[in-house]
């Protein structure tokens, strides 16, 4: 730290590694960190710089005085002021100004850890979309070879209207699904784009990521240092609730000492006790922070299982589909079936290839949210 003190809040931080090793994620992140505006590293310097400050505060002070004698002369002269004993209230206020720093430390690495989650989920968003929008665009062609084919048997008399307006519709909600795709995975690269320093044009897919997810999660650091912070105020309230010895030289050499400080009083007991409730609180929150987080890793987890194992499943399913769609493609060009059945078994193997195609990207998110609530997603030393 500035005043040279060492920190385990703010080594912690620095020691983390990214999960994002290489590939798309790794530029997304680039990206938009790249254009971050960092108002959280600007706290960080000022909280350092303040830090700094009260690092000396044991030193004597150096200051002005200046009064007004009986006789209307004014008399101004210059005192150095050493406090004796001030019952911990200047090693509380050195000790604020640390934790301080190391909560803004933590909020930096939130913001950033927060930010980058932000753009992986717009990027994941357009994957999806994009993703999705194919398996419509790959289908189109049989779709519409099937609303021609009734379009065809309508006119011969062979089939109704009734069929053919049924393969126009789902004809046609295809196409409203694949519009829908694209403008979603557009306006996800638009808004993505907008919070990146470069341009992101051409990335496409996932990649791998490792699989570091023991690091203490963010919000648990925050309460740690938060309650530091807490408590050296607490301490420094309680010392000023008592009297403090001051020796004072001006520069004609006169010495004195001052005994004094807020004054004893029927509140003073009551003050005391609150200063000591504080760091019983400060010790609560932390551990409330604890279980908040390891409630949240664990549903997030359960989560990321539940959804792997839908991924896999839908594979499967996507498969059967197909074959399915083969089965009775066959029989309708045997004759065995009618147009309108082959369709709807179509459109059943088409809603499995999109959900298959889709569960793969709601994976890689609930990770990335994992990644950031352990404070992953960036190294530290880049932060």
């Amino acid at each position: 730290m500035e005043d040279g003190t060492s920190s385990d809040i703010v080594t912690s931080l620095l020691s983390r590694r990214s999960v994002l090793t290489d590939g798309p994620y790794a530029r997304v992140a680039d990206a938009v960190l790249a254009a971050n505006a960092r108002a959280a590293e600007s706290e960080l310097r000022a909280a350092s710089l303040r830090a700094e400050a009260r690092a000396t505060n044991w030193l004597p002070t150096l200051g002005p005085t200046v009064s007004l004698t009986s006789l209307g002369n004014v008399v101004s002269s210059l005192v150095l002021d050493a406090v004796l004993f001030d019952n911990g209230r200047r090693r509380a206020e050195r000790d604020y100004a640390r934790a301080d720093v190391e909560v803004a430390a933590v909020l930096l690495a939130e913001d950033s850890n927060q930010r980058v989650r932000q753009g992986l989920d717009l990027y994941l968003t357009a994957q999806k979309a994009q993703a999705q929008a194919q398996v419509n665009q790959g289908a189109m062609a049989q779709m519409e070879r099937y609303a021609f084919v009734m379009k065809e048997r309508v006119r011969g008399g062979v089939s109704s209207r009734v069929e053919a307006d049924i393969v126009n519709q789902k004809l046609n909600q295809l196409r409203a699904e694949m519009a829908s795709d694209r403008e979603t995975a557009a306006s996800a690269m638009a808004e993505l784009s907008a919070m990146s320093a470069a341009p992101l044009d051409g990335i496409e897919g996932t990649s791998r990521m490792t699989a570091e997810y023991t690091a203490t999660p963010l919000p648990v650091l925050r309460a740690e240092a938060e309650a530091s912070r807490a408590v050296a105020e607490a301490a420094a309230a309680r010392a000023g609730l008592l009297p403090g010895l001051t020796a004072s030289v001006n520069q004609s050499g006169d010495a004195g000492a001052t005994f004094g400080g807020a004054g004893l009083g029927l509140g003073t007991g009551a003050s005391m006790r609150a200063a000591q409730e504080t760091e019983r609180s400060a010790a609560a929150r932390v551990d409330q922070a604890g279980e908040d987080a390891d409630r949240r890793l664990r549903a997030l987890q359960g989560q990321l299982a539940s959804l792997q194992r839908q991924a896999e499943r839908s594979q499967v399913l996507a498969v059967q589909a197909a074959r399915n769609f083969e089965t009775y493609a066959q029989q309708q060009r045997e004759g065995q079936r009618g147009v309108a059945d082959v369709v709807t078994i179509f459109e059943t193997r088409l809603r499995a290839e999109r959900e298959a195609a889709g569960l793969r990207y709601d994976v890689a998110r609930v990770a990335v949210e994992i990644a950031a609530l352990r404070g992953v997603l960036v190294d530290g030393d880049k932060i």
